[in-house]
Formats: C-alpha cells, sequence, structure tokens
C-alpha cells in the first residue's frame, strides 16, 4: 500500500483486508504446525512471492499482474489437491483451514486483477496482451498447470486469459 500510493483509497481498502487475512491464514498455519510439535521456520520453503515482490517493486502494474494473479494464483490450483489428499490421510482439521485459505484466496485474486486492469487502463494499454509480455519477462518458470479454471474464473480471470495460460504452460 505505501509502494504503491497512485491509485484510490479503495486499492488501499483491498490490500489492508488481505493483508488480515493473509495474518490470520498464518496464525492458523502455525497453530496447526504446533500442534504437530513444529513451528514456522521448522521447514525449508522457498520464497519466490517475496522475489517477485522485489523484481516489481518498481512498477504497480507489474505487481498486480504477477504476485496476486501468478503467485498467489498458483494456490488457486494446488490447494484443491491438497484438501483431497489430507482427508484422504485423515488430516480434516488441516484440510478444513486449507479450504478456509482457498476461499479466501479467490478474493485477494480478484483484488489483483481489479487493480490490474485498473492500472492498464490508466496506462493505456491492452490487460490481456501486456499480462502476456509480463509472463515471458519476469515469470517463466512459475507457470504451471493444471489451473483451477472456476476459482480462476471467481477471481477475475476470463476465458480468453485462461485459453492462454493453458497454451502458455503447455
Amino acid at each position: 500500500m505505501y509502494r504503491f500510493r497512485a491509485p484510490p483509497s479503495p486499492f488501499q481498502a483491498d490490500w489492508v483486508s488481505v493483508a488480515d487475512d493473509e495474518s490470520r491464514h498464518f496464525a492458523l498455519l502455525r497453530a496447526r504446525l504446533r500442534e504437530y510439535g513444529y513451528d514456522y521456520g521448522d521447514f525449508d520453503a522457498h520464497n519466490g512471492l517475496w522475489e517477485m515482490c522485489e523484481k516489481t517493486a518498481h512498477d504497480g502494474l507489474a505487481r498486480m499482474a504477477l504476485v496476486p494473479r501468478v503467485l498467489e494464483a498458483r494456490g488457486l490450483d494446488v490447494t484443491p489437491g491438497m484438501i483431497t489428499k489430507l482427508r484422504s490421510l485423515g488430516d480434516a482439521a488441516t484440510a478444513d483451514i486449507l479450504e478456509i485459505i482457498l476461499r479466501e484466496e479467490v478474493g485477494h485474486v480478484a483484488a489483483g486483477s481489479r487493480w490490474y486492469r485498473w492500472y492498464c487502463l490508466r496506462a493505456g494499454v491492452e490487460p490481456r496482451a501486456r499480462f502476456k509480455e509480463l509472463l515471458r519477462e519476469y515469470a517463466g518458470g512459475y507457470l504451471h498447470g493444471p489451473f483451477n479454471m472456476e476459482a480462476r474464473l471467481l477471481a477475475g480471470f476470463d476465458e480468453e486469459e485462461l485459453a492462454s495460460l493453458v497454451e502458455q504452460a503447455g
């Protein structure tokens, strides 16, 4: 919010809401780890989201395209399978947490879609073409199928964008 101050106040409201959700997600997952005798930081993890934030620190349009609409959206794709696997292993508590997170992440990606389009309109660029360019420029290794088409449609992607994603990930 502080870095990208040009958008109108609903931009800040969206990202304050997302930050609130994300802090709650962290607390839910950390509490679950602690129930198993572990804590945050006990396991190796990638930092792709932070790396992309650093790469896009200079450009709100690129940030909205790539952090919510690529990296966060990846969670929309993989979380349903994780939920199924956890339930099959008898871990309903963790699966329940992931269902909450999945539901709320749709809204986070939707905020990214909304503000990505706002930035495109403001810059006078066509959103679909620019998204493809940004994917090639910044996110070559991040795009993998299969995609959760239903969740991505709810999160502001359109049919043409999804077809393009499938083609690019192909």
